[in-house]
């Protein structure tokens, strides 16, 4: 595999591209395509690249190069890629890291330091990064712990791409309204460890994207059965690949589930 190649090229320092707004609207038109994974002629303006890496890690691109890393955990693969932003949730040492790579001019903690939640609103010129703070639970269901999780909304390209994180609780009305009407989520499947399964589905539905990327599946049988649970109201596309890339222009007419394998890169 070549990504890195890729990933290097559109990583390059580039002048700065103004943002194309989002209203977190999504946007029904044609249908989203599977990249290729080299990408010598780099994205189109509006497009974003969006790489499953690994568990909850999604490597997310613009066009000008502005490399962004949900829920980092210090390994992204044998390539030297230096996020300009990374998130990390610390729910699980799976979704963090105690050493990040000190290269990183950005790093979003998701959880509560001091007396208030997380809040963060970082503006890098194409891609602008906030969150949305959630409760998480302890071991064995116990130890609620307030604003432990951070659902990190990436607004680029026009796209709002929302990651749910280490998601334990139904939002609630007032949640929902921050976070707004995201056009392509990434949803924790896995059916315990973070939400069963049916009330994850729940929450799908309520967001109304226009693609929904599944993580956080620790077997098949945990994403079979989520694509089973939807299966009557989302297209299910098996992309067979790490990546897509996505613009406003080819969203999905109707609602699709985009299975992606991870892949770290190398």
């Amino acid at each position: 595999m070549r990504l890195l190649a890729a990933l290097f090229l559109l990583a390059t320092p580039a002048l700065s591209q103004e943002r194309i707004p989002s209203h977190c609207i999504a946007v029904a038109a044609g249908q989203p395509s599977v990249v290729p994974v080299a990408l010598e002629e780099g994205l189109d303006e509006d497009s974003v690249l969006i790489r499953y890496i690994d568990h909850a890690s999604f490597a997310i691109v613009t066009a000008d190069g502005t490399v962004a890393v949900t829920d980092y955990t210090g390994y992204l693969g044998t390539a030297d890629l230096v996020p300009d932003v990374v998130t990390m949730n610390n729910a699980h040492s799976t979704h963090w890291t105690a050493a990040p790579d000190p290269r990183i001019p950005n790093i979003l903690q998701g959880w509560p330091e001091g007396a208030g939640p997380a809040q963060h609103r970082l503006d890098l010129g194409s891609m602008l990064v906030r969150n949305v703070t959630t409760d998480t639970r302890g071991p064995f269901g116990e130890g609620a712990r307030r604003d432990g999780n951070s659902i990190f909304i990436f607004e680029a390209g026009g796209l709002c791409i929302g990651h749910l994180g280490h998601l334990h609780q139904i939002p609630s009305d007032e949640q929902y309204a921050v976070i707004g009407r995201l056009d392509v989520v990434m949803v924790p499947v896995d059916g315990g460890y973070t939400m069963r399964l049916e009330d994850m589905a729940g929450v799908v539905r309520r967001l109304r994207s226009s693609v929904v990327i599944p993580m956080h599946w620790f077997s098949q049988g945990s994403l079979q059965t989520f694509l089973s649970e939807m299966s009557a109201e989302f297209t299910v596309v098996e992309t067979g690949g790490a990546q897509i890339a996505l613009s406003l222009d080819d969203l999905p007419s109707q609602p699709t589930i985009m299975v992606l394998e991870p892949a770290y890169i190398d």
